[in-house]
């Protein structure tokens, strides 16, 4: 009886056990936030393996799934402009033509392809780009989709594999998101913090200083003052070229730095005080 116990627990293991092996094309996600704006890229990353991969493991002149196994995906939370094209907010896939000098990138809204469309619906084409390639000096083993040179207001999708990388140019609604919370919010009963955080905003983006100016002082005003709000009214009163007044704020800072042990703001006040003060 107990030898047909053995025998069915061995039975089991063997049918229920299952081997796992590592995939050729590992899975990757790329989640980055630009700006205000979520971008999110599901893609698998195909290896070089000692191939031969432009013109020859991927054609050149053929539209290719720009990825291995399943189409790769990217979504935006936020309507975008990809090499000056719209894009409203929501899913796509990304299809490339490779060339030897330059891609056409392909945004299209059918996304449960498994690899390419059975059949090319040039409806569901939503974008198409022109993008020049450019060389890259060491040879990236495996196809990377990345995020990179990320401001408020942009970035690049960049594609690269062995010697060759393809940048699209991405931008964001950044400036019209927050100008509306700005205003919306200033029209309500604004904290000190929104009074901050719209001084530092305008100073960033280059706006109006003097309303940076009257906000940072607000923020001053109502919480009692904190280094890192000195610093700031320090750098607006210093693009205003109010040396003087840029100064005695920087000194608030330091000292307010000091007592919080916070090395970083000692440093920067330090350095801007005897920058201001020639």
């Amino acid at each position: 009886m107990r030898s047909i116990k053995i025998l069915i627990i061995l039975l089991s293991t063997y049918n229920f056990a299952q081997i796992r092996t590592p995939q050729s094309s590992p899975k990757a996600i790329v989640m980055q936030t630009v700006g205000l704006t979520e971008v999110k890229i599901d893609y698998s990353r195909p290896a070089m393996r000692e191939r031969i991969i432009m013109g020859e493991l991927v054609p050149f002149g053929k539209i290719w799934r720009t990825g291995a196994n399943a189409n790769t995906k990217i979504s935006f939370s936020d309507d975008v402009k990809v090499g000056g094209k719209f894009l409203k907010a929501g899913e796509y896939s990304i299809f490339s033509r490779p060339g030897i000098s330059m891609w056409e990138i392909f945004f299209y809204s059918k996304t449960d392809n498994s690899g390419l469309p059975d059949k090319w619906d040039v409806k569901k084409v939503v974008a198409v780009l022109e993008i020049e390639t450019q060389e890259l000096k060491m040879a990236k083993e495996n196809f990377t989709i990345s995020i990179d040179n990320i401001t408020n207001n942009g970035a690049n999708i960049s594609l690269a594999w062995e010697n060759t990388q393809v940048l699209i140019p991405l931008e964001v609604p950044t400036d019209d998101k927050t100008m509306t919370s700005i205003n919306q919010t200033m029209q309500g009963n604004p904290t000190a913090r929104d009074y901050y955080l719209a001084a530092v905003y305008f100073k960033e983006s280059g706006k109006n200083l003097q309303k940076a100016k009257k906000w940072i002082a607000k923020a001053i005003e109502i919480d009692g003052g904190k280094y890192w709000m000195f610093r700031q009214q320090a750098l607006i009163l210093a693009k205003l070229d109010e040396k003087e007044a840029a100064i005695l704020a920087s000194k608030n800072s330091l000292k307010l730095a000091k007592e919080a042990g916070n090395q970083d703001y000692i440093r920067l006040n330090n350095i801007s005080i005897a920058e201001w003060s020639k």
